[in-house]
Formats: structure tokens, sequence, C-alpha cells
């Protein structure tokens, strides 16, 4: 199978990884589907290479996925493609005085979320015989960020999820696969404090951020035929931070 005109559903695809990931896929004649609440992504998958297609979607809400794979069904095809980039970092506090509510919005964002979309994207995927996920986790799931505690649970979780689906799906031409990022700069920076940012700097030996279009290419190759043999791995995007 080719990667071109295969359809790819992104989320958190309006910025950040996501739109560099949609970008490049769309470069390679894939026909990309975002999946976004955010207002401005249907203008960003307008301007893709390949004009992809915007769907709204709230991927705290398991109807609004639902809903969503089903849109996206009946205009553009069956997804044989779906990377999971929709995240948000939360607030920086120690455990003791860490809101509740702050902690329940991004275990839904990034967990429950990530869940989700998975879940509604598997059947598809294995009536077919082939498929490729991708699910963003962070390079604080590995090892945990101090005042970062939401954040770094809800990454360690995705990495959990990601290695339990891929052996599940491992008897078939589906591969499931993370990536753990250090910080790039997104506009999820706008949700941290700068003492925080300064601190994940100084975590990267490489001395500087990721790139958006740097994690893109790692990405589009994990989700592509070529990675025909590796499932339920965890990819290092971290510039030398990562220790296991």
């Amino acid at each position: 199978m080719e990667i071109k005109n295969q359809i790819a559903v992104v989320t958190g695809a309006a910025q950040g990884i996501g739109l560099a990931v949609s970008t490049l896929l769309a470069a390679r004649g894939v026909l990309v589907v975002g999946w976004d609440i955010d207002p401005t992504h249907a203008s960003a998958m307008a301007g893709l290479p390949t004009p992809g297609t915007a769907i709204s979607c709230d991927i705290t809400n398991l109807a609004s996925v639902e809903a969503a794979h089903a849109a996206t069904c009946e205009q553009v095809g069956v997804p044989t493609i779906l990377v999971n980039s929709a995240g948000i970092a939360g607030p920086n506090a120690p455990v003791e005085t860490y809101d509740v509510d702050a902690w329940h919005k991004v275990i839904d964002v990034n967990l429950n979320g990530t869940f989700y979309a998975n879940r509604v994207c598997v059947p598809g995927m294995k009536a077919r015989g082939y498929g490729r996920i991708l699910n963003i986790a962070s390079i604080a799931g590995k090892e945990g960020n101090p005042n970062a505690s939401a954040y770094s649970a809800s990454k360690a979780a995705v990495i959990g999820l990601t290695k339990s689906l891929g052996k599940e799906l491992a008897d078939m031409d589906i591969a499931v696969n993370c990536v753990t990022p250090a910080a790039a700069r997104t506009r999820i920076f706008d949700q941290m404090s700068a003492e925080h940012i300064n601190y994940m700097l100084s975590k990267i030996p490489r001395g500087r951020f990721l790139e958006v279009e740097e994690a893109a290419e790692m990405i589009v190759w994990a989700v592509s035929p070529e990675n025909s043999f590796t499932t339920g791995a965890v990819f290092d995007l971290s510039g030398g931070r990562a220790t296991y």
C-alpha cells in the first residue's frame, strides 16, 4: 500500500505539531482530515499542499469523536492513518496545590481524547487489514517534569495505551506507536510559566527546542507503509534528554 491517497485523521491539526504533520502528509498526497475544536483549523486545512477537510471535534467527548469519525467516513472515506496531536499542558503547580478541575481537563484532553480517537478508528483499520496510528506522548511521560504532574501523568498513560493497543493489533498490518518529544515552541507554551519553559530547555542536551518540522518527519515515517514491523514502540524526539 502506498501512502499517497490514503486518508489520515490528525487531531489538534490547527497548529503546532499537528499542523506540521498535516502539511507533510498532504505534500505526499495523503487526504488529511483535521479534527479540532479550534475554529481556525478550517483555514489551516484549506491551506495544505493538498487541501484537507476540517471537522469540528471535541476529543474529550466520545459522542463528538464518534460523530467526527462518521462524518469523515461519509465525506472522504475510512481513515487508515491516525495521528493524535491534540494536547494541553495545564498549569504549573506542585501536587499539593494543583487545581483539581485543571487535573481532570488535562487528563480528558491528553489521555481520554487519545483513547477515544484510537477506539473509533481501529475497527475500520481492522476491517481493511491495514492501519497506522501514532500517538504523541512527551518526554515528560518518561521522566516526569516537576510542577507538571497532570501533564506528566497523562503522557505516561499515553505511552502505556500505545503499548497495549500495539500488542492487541500486532498480528495485523496495523502499527501503533508513539513519540516522546521534548518541548517545541508552539501555543502550548502560552499555558506554561517562563520558569518551567527555561527548565525544559535546560534539560535538552542539544541546547534548543524541537522544531515541529523535525517532529513531522519522524511521525510521517511512522505512519507510512515503510514502517512495516515496528509497533508498540516509543520513538525518542528529546534532543538527547531521554535516558531510556
